[in-house]
């Protein structure tokens, strides 16, 4: 089989099933669907599968990845060919407010802090009116027993890069804030994960707050 020579995420196997459950409760049958950091591709040929009305734009960093992603997407015609998108490169190369939902999973504690304000300011772009902007991922709750898994998780990422780590959940809603995006929804999910559902609040012009 092809997919036996592709990159293979045991985690994204094993999540894609939980967060395609929440995805499905939150969109439409017919949706626009930006992802940032498609990994290997199988939550985008997971997803297009699962749901044939959602358009799927994946989107790499690295321009080495897409090769394999668009092969594990091939024939799935709600798939869009992979572009390469550094989220701290703005402005993105994908058509302003031309989305419904921007979906990102496990990218913002293996990358340094600026990232995910970079984030969530190109979600602001790309999303239409009122749109999604969905993150998964561990996350440090204020006032939340933190599970060992995660505490393990945190200090294995910060050997690795002094400027990775788990992020406070206080902070990613702050730098979502100042995009302006409100935090709607938080759905707890397997191995001590988070869906957090923040929505592109209309501007209110000048002088707004």
């Amino acid at each position: 089989m092809m997919d036996a020579k592709l990159p293979f995420s045991p985690a994204a196997e094993r999540n894609a099933g939980p967060i395609l459950d929440v995805l499905q409760r939150l969109l439409p049958a017919q949706a626009k669907v930006l992802e940032v950091a498609s990994g290997t591709g199988q939550h985008a040929a997971h997803f297009a599968a699962a749901q044939p009305g959602w358009t799927w734009q994946p989107t790499e960093a690295d321009a080495e990845a897409l090769p394999a992603i668009a092969a594990r997407c091939a024939g799935r015609a709600n798939v869009r060919a992979p572009l390469v998108l550094d989220v701290l490169v703005q402005p993105w190369p994908v058509s302003p407010g031309g989305f419904d939902a921007v979906f990102c999973a496990n990218l913002i504690h293996i990358a340094p802090w600026p990232t995910c304000a970079a984030l969530t300011a190109g979600a602001t772009q790309a999303l239409v009116p009122a749109g999604l902007l969905v993150l998964y991922g561990p996350y440090f709750v204020d006032g939340e027993a933190i599970a060992p898994g995660n505490r393990d998780f945190d200090a294995d990422l910060r050997s690795r890069h002094p400027a990775w780590g788990l992020r406070r959940l206080a902070e990613v809603v702050d730098e979502a804030r100042h995009a302006g995006l409100a935090l709607e929804q938080r759905f707890d999910m397997p191995a001590n994960n988070l869906m957090l559902v923040f929505r592109l609040v209309p501007s209110r012009g000048p002088g707004s707050h």
